[in-house]
C-alpha cells in the first residue's frame, strides 16, 4: 500500500511541476496579441518561450504516462468519462505547437496573423480546460457502478468553469511576469504593468475558489481531519501575496518565482483534499476511483519506482541546464543573429 501513496505523490508532483512550467507559456501565449504592439515584439514573445515549450509539455506526458501505468482504471475511465473534453484539450497543444514552427515559415500579413490567432486561443483553450477538468475531478463525477451519467456539457458546471477561470488567472499573471523578465525595454515594462492589472482578478477568483470548494467539494474533509495540512494552502495564500508584494517592490524576477510557488501549492491544496481518491464519485462514494482500487500491481509499482528513481532527477537536471542556458532576456539583437529564430 506504501508504493500507491508514493506514485500518488509523485503523481501530484508530475502535474504540479507541468502547470508551473507550461502555465507560463500558455499565458504568455494567449496574452500576446495584447503585450506585443507589431511583428517584432511578437517574436521577442514566442522567442521568450521557444527554448522550453516542448520540454515543457514532457511533464504533461510524464504525468499522463504515470496515470497510465500507476492507475490504468483511472486513466482508463477518465478519457472515457472526460472523451470531448481531453481531445479538445490534446488539439489545443497541437495547434500550439504548429503555431510557433510554422508562424515564421513564410512572410506575409496574413499568414502571421493566422498562426498569431491560433496561438492566442490554443493557448488559452488548454488553460481553460486544464482548470474544468481538474474542478470537476475535485467536484467528483456522475458515476456509479452502471458508468458515467453525464457529458461534455455536465462539465461545465459553475464550479468547474469557476475553476478554468482560476487557471487561466494564475496563468495569465504567471505569462506577463514571465514575458517581463524575458524581454526588455517597453515590451517589458508593459508585461509587467499588465500583470500588475491582473492580479486583483486573480485575488478574486481565487477567494471565491476557496469559498466554492466548501460547498461544491469534500476536498476540506483531510484538511479537518489533519489541521496541519492547512498548511499547505496558506503557503499558496502567502506565496499569492508575495506576488503583490515583489511586483510593489518592482522585482519581477522575485515575483515571478513567488508566482511558481503559488501554482505549485494550489495544484498540492487540491491532490491533498482529494487523497486517497483520484476521480471521487458524486453519486456513491463507494464507486469513487481511489488509489488503492484504481493501481497496478505491486510488482509493477515497484518496477516503475526504480525507473523513477533513475530518469526523474535526469529529467530535472536536464531542465535546469536548459532553463540555466537561457536565462538571459530576449531581445532584437538575439532575432537578427540566430538564424533559428522563429
Amino acid at each position: 500500500m506504501e508504493l500507491q501513496i508514493t506514485w500518488f505523490v509523485l503523481w501530484s508532483v508530475l502535474w504540479a511541476v507541468y502547470f508551473m512550467l507550461d502555465g507560463f507559456v500558455l499565458g504568455t501565449g494567449f496574452l500576446s496579441g495584447i503585450l506585443a504592439k507589431n511583428d517584432t515584439e511578437k517574436r521577442l514573445l514566442i522567442n521568450s518561450v521557444g527554448p522550453v515549450w516542448d520540454g515543457n509539455e514532457v511533464w504533461l506526458i510524464t504525468a499522463g504516462g504515470a496515470t497510465f501505468a500507476a492507475f490504468p482504471t483511472t486513466y482508463a475511465l477518465m478519457f472515457s468519462y472526460m472523451y470531448t473534453a481531453l481531445l479538445l484539450l490534446l488539439f489545443s497543444l497541437i495547434v500550439r505547437g504548429v503555431s510557433f514552427e510554422f508562424r515564421g515559415k513564410l512572410e506575409g500579413e496574413q499568414w502571421k496573423g493566422a498562426w498569431d490567432r491560433a496561438i492566442m486561443v490554443s493557448s488559452f483553450l488548454p488553460a481553460l480546460l486544464f482548470g474544468v477538468a481538474f474542478g470537476n475531478i475535485f467536484k467528483g463525477l456522475p458515476m456509479d457502478a452502471s458508468g458515467h451519467h453525464g457529458g461534455l456539457l455536465s462539465l461545465l458546471n459553475p464550479y468547474g468553469i469557476l475553476t478554468g477561470l482560476l487557471f487561466v488567472c494564475l496563468f495569465a499573471v504567471h505569462g506577463a511576469l514571465y514575458a517581463s523578465v524575458k524581454t526588455v525595454g517597453d515590451l517589458s515594462k508593459r508585461a509587467f504593468e499588465l500583470a500588475k492589472m491582473l492580479w486583483i482578478p486573480l485575488l478574486l477568483v481565487a477567494l471565491l475558489f476557496l469559498g466554492a470548494t466548501a460547498y461544491s467539494t469534500k476536498l476540506y474533509d483531510n484538511y479537518l481531519a489533519a489541521p496541519y495540512l492547512f498548511l499547505i494552502p496558506a503557503i499558496a495564500v502567502l506565496a499569492l501575496v508575495a506576488v503583490q508584494a515583489y511586483m510593489i517592490a518592482n522585482k519581477p524576477l522575485k515575483a515571478f518565482a513567488a508566482s511558481c510557488v503559488t501554482i505549485l501549492f494550489v495544484v498540492f491544496t487540491g491532490v491533498t483534499g482529494l487523497f486517497p481518491n483520484l476521480i471521487p464519485s458524486s453519486l456513491d462514494p463507494a464507486h469513487s476511483l481511489t488509489i488503492y482500487n484504481s493501481s497496478s500491481s505491486q510488482y509493477t509499482l515497484v518496477i516503475m519506482t526504480v525507473v523513477a528513481l533513475i530518469f526523474v532527477p535526469i529529467v530535472i537536471a536536464y531542465k535546469i541546464w536548459v532553463y540555466r542556458v537561457f536565462r538571459a532576456p530576449v531581445t532584437e539583437q538575439d532575432l537578427l543573429e540566430n538564424k533559428e529564430a522563429y
